[in-house]
């Protein structure tokens, strides 16, 4: 079920709105005339996200929010009702990585991550559904990655908590059917690479810069994915050509894609830069409010990946066409 009242009549709350895909989120709700309330941990950096969102033509609410707080989760959504009257819609948004093997990240860290992500997510949802469900319905959109439907090495922490909130989001969806609240949707986006400053905040134990895998998609491809989610709900929506073709080559031959993405991605995930140890953003708040990450040029390696990815493709449905002819064959005999 789609939002009860048009954009320009809507509240809406978004995690993590303090730089890229959430700030750019706020920009584009704030655009079409929305409240939004905006949360994460840097109050300077929100309030610069807010100031925009009034220019551009809509309310801003600044709620400095650590997400691993389920009291403080709590708090934000209350703030917001008593702010604008209700919740129409929902954005669970942030997030934060370790980057770097499995074994040499920290434990710290790695609880770090699935904290904010996953268990952020969680205690922001369940404080949200009461307050979408007195709205007469609304619309809770989790940004998930398209890491919640494959993997890629060096980012284990982060991989386990977009899976996670794949499950769960699915989980509350049947949940809220079998119980007659159909009139709350629960939507998963998973975009692919997106230039955010999230690649030069992330912990790093690579001992490598960090550079994010082309192609790259400018944050406001999934904003608008969002707007159109909240206006329009369904279970998943990709982000970005490159996802959808990920995740359709993960569906088709899982172990070969697992082999090629994890070629691609350890030969461009790393810039020639040599980077000492850092817990990067993982504990500490960004005082940014940047929506791009300075990725923009990496754009233009698409047509090199995707070229990689169908070759990887046919190969795939030339092996899966050969086997059904050998079975069928066979079963001739």
């Amino acid at each position: 079920m789609p939002l009860t009242r048009n954009l320009d009549d809507a509240t809406v709350v978004i995690t993590g709105a303090s730089s890229g895909i959430g700030a750019a989120t706020a920009h584009a709700l704030a655009r079409r005339g929305a409240d939004v309330v905006l949360a994460a941990r840097s109050e300077e950096a929100l309030q610069r996200v807010a100031d925009r969102c009034r220019e551009l033509g809509g309310r801003a609410l600044v709620v400095p929010t650590d997400v691993t707080d389920p009291e403080a989760v709590e708090r934000l959504a209350a703030r917001a009702a008593a702010e604008f009257g209700r919740i129409d819609g929902w954005v669970n948004n942030a997030a934060v990585s370790a980057v770097g093997l499995f074994d040499e990240i920290p434990v710290a860290e790695f609880r770090r991550v699935v904290a904010v992500n996953l268990l952020g997510t969680a205690y922001a949802t369940k404080a949200a559904l009461p307050w979408l469900g007195a709205a007469g319905g609304g619309v809770l959109v989790n940004n998930a990655s398209v890491l919640a439907e494959v993997a890629m090495p060096y980012q284990s922490a982060y991989n386990a908590t977009k899976h996670g909130i794949r499950g769960l989001a699915d989980t509350v969806r049947q949940e809220l059917r079998v119980t007659g609240r159909g009139n709350i949707s629960i939507c998963t986006v998973l975009p692919a690479t997106i230039d955010t400053p999230f690649f030069r905040h992330a912990a790093n134990h690579s001992g490598h810069e960090l550079t994010p895998p082309p192609p790259v998609y400018p944050p406001e491809v999934v904003a608008e994915t969002i707007v159109r989610l909240l206006r329009r709900p369904r279970r998943e929506a990709y982000a970005g050509g490159a996802a959808r073709l990920i995740g359709l080559q993960w569906r088709l031959a899982p172990a070969l894609a697992e082999r090629v993405l994890g070629w691609y991605t350890h030969r461009t995930q790393f810039g020639p830069g040599i980077r000492l140890d850092s817990t990067g953003n993982v504990f500490r708040a960004d005082a940014e409010a940047e929506r791009s990450g300075g990725w923009h040029g990496r754009r233009r390696q698409l047509v090199r990946m995707t070229a990689a990815f169908g070759l990887a493709a046919a190969g795939t449905a030339v092996g899966t066409m050969a086997a059904m002819n050998r079975r069928s064959r066979t079963d001739r005999s």
